[in-house]
């Protein structure tokens, strides 16, 4: 019961923390795509960044532990191209849909709608799917940590990865905006 308190709360402050920042807004949204406000890019990057270094601190500590799934190439490759369509069409990722249906926006109620959707028809085609998509280019766990031989190591290079990362969106979005 605790994990399932301690998930709804970490839920309702991530959504408080995203419709502050204003990733509930679509058209926001879109400017932050074009590079035209590079607030919620970096608000992204610095919240990879954050939970990134938070599990490698728990996992030091024997506490945090990860399951990463086997990567296939084709399957994570398509899902990438139908979460960016979506996410174009809608202006919403699926965190930032649930918290703008939360805010009563009708657009982000019918982008969820067709989220659970397409979550159905995959929940009915999974079994079928494996197969075909899952399996063929099915290359196994890929970590940074086995990469590189260890946590600290894998941390260092995440660091340095979102650090430029940031600096990226703020020098393309501040290059854009003298414009």
């Amino acid at each position: 019961m605790t994990q399932i308190w301690l998930g709804l709360f970490s839920g309702i402050a991530f959504g408080f923390v995203i419709q502050r920042i204003g990733a509930t807004d679509a058209h926001r949204m879109a400017r932050s795509h074009l590079m035209l406000d590079a607030d919620i890019p970096r608000f992204m990057v610095l919240t990879v960044a954050l939970s990134a270094v938070g599990l490698f601190g728990l996992q030091s500590v024997g506490v945090g532990r990860t399951l990463p799934l086997p990567t296939s190439i084709v399957a994570t490759g398509l899902a990438a191209v139908i979460f960016g369509i979506g996410w174009g069409l809608t202006g919403y990722c699926p965190g930032t849909t649930w918290a703008a249906a939360g805010e009563g926006r009708m657009d982000a109620i019918f982008a969820l709608l067709g989220g659970l959707a397409g979550t159905a028809l995959f929940a009915q085609l999974h079994e079928t799917l494996i197969p075909v998509l899952y399996d063929p280019t099915n290359v196994g766990q890929i970590t940074l940590t086995d990469l590189f031989g260890s946590h600290a190591a894998a941390v260092a290079v995440l660091t340095i990865g979102f650090g430029l990362c940031t600096w990226g969106i703020g020098s393309q979005s501040s290059s854009r905006q003298r414009r």
